[in-house]
């Protein structure tokens, strides 16, 4: 008696994402691809992972903590700006070259099959691997300044990468797919990252919001996840470094707005993918 034939399916057909991670191999290429695509003819290589941010920092750190006193009224301000930054750094690198990677490998995507959710993705990774070194900076600083991490510190530090990851993918994969039929796309990308840093408690503290805003205004500002992420590296990496400011993140952080954050940022990956699979097939022709 012969053994049936195996169902043939077509590649990619409704597997979405679970594809991508299917298939670990061509996401490690296409990451190392656009790094070195990136870096291709400069002296510096990934060094620009530390002068980006840090010229950033200090930028920010003379205008708002020396010109506008913040410094005077935040204990170590400086490491309150930099946990701050690099979660943002983290979202606008993510989020802006996810909503581009479509169009920019579109001549990839017309030769040979590749799970299209492969090039958002690899924006996230490449994303991570600027985000890594950022990361060691901050914990130097930390270090530096008595820092004393418990284990609801390490819990928020994860959370904190978590929801924002997730919803710089979701909103890449959002714009990933308007952007191949309407290019004005990058533009609001564009203005969305502008906003992101103002929108979130990276140059001030929340209880500017709180106590300057109506009252429903904080807490629409607390559905943003940039926010929660934000303010959970503040809890993982400035407080632990005070000694006069204790718990002073937002109340109910990580029972109540870390939660909500996660299903926010999950049900904005949800709608990405979906959208993106719905209109997948008609990417070639439309690049």
């Amino acid at each position: 008696m012969s053994a049936s034939a195996p169902q043939l399916t077509a590649p990619g057909q409704d597997r979405g994402l679970r594809e991508v991670f299917s298939n670990p191999f061509l996401l490690k290429l296409l990451v190392d691809k656009e790094i070195q695509i990136r870096y291709r003819g400069t002296v510096l290589g990934l060094l620009w992972s530390y002068i980006k941010p840090g010229v950033q920092f200090l930028v920010f750190y003379v205008a708002m903590g020396v010109f506008l006193g913040l410094q005077r009224g935040v204990e170590n301000f400086a490491v309150y700006l930099f946990a701050g930054i690099i979660v943002i750094n983290l979202f606008t690198e993510a989020f802006s070259n996810a909503a581009r990677s479509v169009v920019a490998n579109g001549g990839l995507l017309k030769k040979i099959y590749l799970p299209r959710e492969l090039f958002p993705v690899a924006s996230l990774w490449v994303a991570f691997v600027h985000f890594a070194p950022q990361v060691l900076v901050l914990l130097v600083a930390c270090v530096a300044t008595g820092w004393r991490p418990g284990f609801l510190q390490v819990l928020a530090a994860l959370a904190g990468v978590v929801v924002v990851s997730v919803f710089a993918l979701g909103l890449g994969l959002l714009f990933a797919t308007f952007n191949v039929f309407f290019r004005d796309a990058e533009n609001i990308v564009d203005l969305i990252n502008m906003v992101a840093t103002w929108a979130s408690p990276v140059l001030y503290m929340w209880t500017m919001v709180r106590d300057s805003l109506w009252g429903w205004v904080y807490y629409v500002y607390m559905l943003n996840p940039l926010t929660v992420s934000v303010e959970l590296f503040h809890f993982a990496f400035w407080e632990p470094t005070t000694e006069t400011m204790a718990w002073s993140v937002p109340p109910h952080l990580l029972s109540l707005w870390t939660p909500v954050a996660l299903v926010v940022s999950f049900v904005t990956l949800f709608l990405g993918d979906r959208l993106f699979r719905r209109f997948e097939g008609n990417f070639a022709q439309e690049l």
